[in-house]
């Protein structure tokens, strides 16, 4: 008795669906990008062409937008992958309508359009806005770091980097030299080789590099300078000499010490749970619904200074897409909590609920059955205050939900996506990818939620 098998028949001719409609489901989320990218104005994509049909052409930019909309919330952000999925994969090829643009294209709009793109956030937010999945009355702001396109083995001292550049500048007066016996010095010559114009690139890198650790220690001295008049003024005050050590003079801190990246000069080691990365510190404000409502990057390795910016922030862009209402509650981790942070909160301004210790000595509080009642004690310092706060039936609720939202957004980008490195370079460039990562993130939201508010 023979066996029954569906046929595997590798040479059977088929004729494909004649309409792009027919290879994808009515409900994919192919379709879904596709009518948002229709509701976003994308006017300022266009101007960079010309409108007198000369020149060679270049892909629609609706098309382009939508198709790395896709391939960020499906995970696939290599502009070579990219290429490859649009040869390969269906849903690919049908928002491409079947073109398919190659890596350097792809890779040099993204390039080219940064500034556009990072703008797409608050026109993905709008739709957001307009489904109703955007209520903030409590919202939660966090920061996570994310690395950049450079290795940690690629820093150096301001020491070594002095002594490359003056390598590198005799290298060139050399060859400056041996072409002007070659050619003449009037004569031009052909264009410098490959290696020779990497050099010239490499050597505009370590002098942002120097100026980069010029910046630091310019810095360093400043606070050293602060630290020691401080300490002048109260000496004044009491009449007394403080005791202990002196602080240095600023001139004699050792300063040689600090090191910048010569492949990406403005991103940082930053510390993480998991050990020292290079990259950048990134921070979002988040809704209840994970919806995420301000993005910024930052080169600061810890959050202490961007609380009250994030709100700002938070503010205006949802002032920007109409949102009715303002924000009532914030939501933050003991990285936040400063004096000067919690002295800033104002009567007309949202309540603050900072976390005053480490997150796993927070939680451990929270579990208390202790419960602060009635108002608040009179003569507490900022952090007792804000530990009152905690401690009342309402913080220990509010508290509670900042986890789920902010961690679990940055959860769902690194891990559920694999977000962990940045593809550009440069702080301007790793900001406008941040502020595209969040807006398909949001995207997403959209989808998942059903709530589609255009015919």
């Amino acid at each position: 008795m023979a066996y029954k098998f569906i046929e595997c028949n590798r040479e059977q001719m088929y004729l494909m669906p004649l309409s792009l409609r027919d290879w994808l489901g009515k409900g994919d989320i192919v379709w879904f990008i596709l009518d948002a990218v229709k509701q976003m104005d994308l006017k300022d994509f266009y101007k960079k062409h010309r409108r007198d049909g000369w020149g060679r052409p270049a892909y629609e930019p609706s098309m382009m937008v939508a198709l790395l909309l896709y391939a960020y919330c499906m995970a696939s952000r290599s502009s070579r992958k990219i290429e490859w999925l649009c040869e390969r994969d269906i849903a690919f090829r049908v928002i491409a309508a079947n073109q398919k643009p190659d890596h350097s294209s792809i890779a040099r709009f993204r390039h080219e359009n940064a500034e556009e793109l990072e703008a797409l956030f608050i026109e993905i937010l709008r739709l957001c806005v307009e489904a109703g999945l955007v209520k903030v009355g409590t919202v939660a702001l966090d920061g996570t770091k994310i690395e950049v396109n450079a290795s940690l083995s690629s820093n150096r001292t301001k020491e070594h980097i002095e002594k490359e550049v003056a390598k590198m500048l005799a290298e060139a007066e050399q060859v400056d030299s041996e072409e002007d016996r070659k050619y003449g010095k009037k004569n031009r010559g052909d264009e410098l080789p490959e290696d020779l114009r990497n050099s010239k690139s490499r050597l505009e890198r370590l002098e942002a590099c120097k100026k980069c650790l010029e910046e630091k220690d310019a810095k360093t001295r400043q606070k050293q300078q602060h630290k020691i008049e401080q300490r002048q003024a109260e000496e004044k005050a009491s009449g007394k000499k403080k005791r202990g050590r002196k602080p240095k003079k600023p001139e004699e801190i050792e300063l040689n010490e600090k090191k910048a990246n010569i492949t990406d000069p403005d991103s940082r080691i930053m510390k993480t749970r998991k050990g020292y990365v290079q990259g950048y510190n990134e921070q979002a404000v988040v809704t209840e619904g994970q919806v995420i409502v301000a993005a910024e990057l930052t080169q600061e390795e810890n959050d202490m200074h961007q609380l009250h910016p994030m709100l700002k922030e938070a503010q205006e862009n949802l002032k920007a897409v109409n949102v009715d209402g303002k924000i009532e509650n914030v939501l933050a981790d003991a990285g936040y909590c400063n004096d000067d942070n919690l002295d800033a909160e104002t009567e007309d301004g949202p309540t603050l609920y900072v976390a005053t210790k480490k997150d796993h000595k927070q939680r451990q509080k929270l579990r208390e059955k202790l419960t602060a009642e009635g108002t608040i004690p009179e003569g507490l310092s900022a952090r007792e205050r804000m530990d009152w706060r905690l401690s009342t039936a309402q913080g220990k609720e509010l508290y509670k939900k900042r986890s789920p939202m902010s961690e679990g957004v940055f959860g769902q980008i690194k891990s559920s996506r694999g977000i962990n490195r940045f593809l550009q370079k440069g702080f301007e460039l790793c900001s406008s990818e941040w502020k595209f990562i969040c807006g398909a993130h949001n995207l997403l939201k959209l989808y998942a939620s059903g709530k589609v508010c255009w015919a």
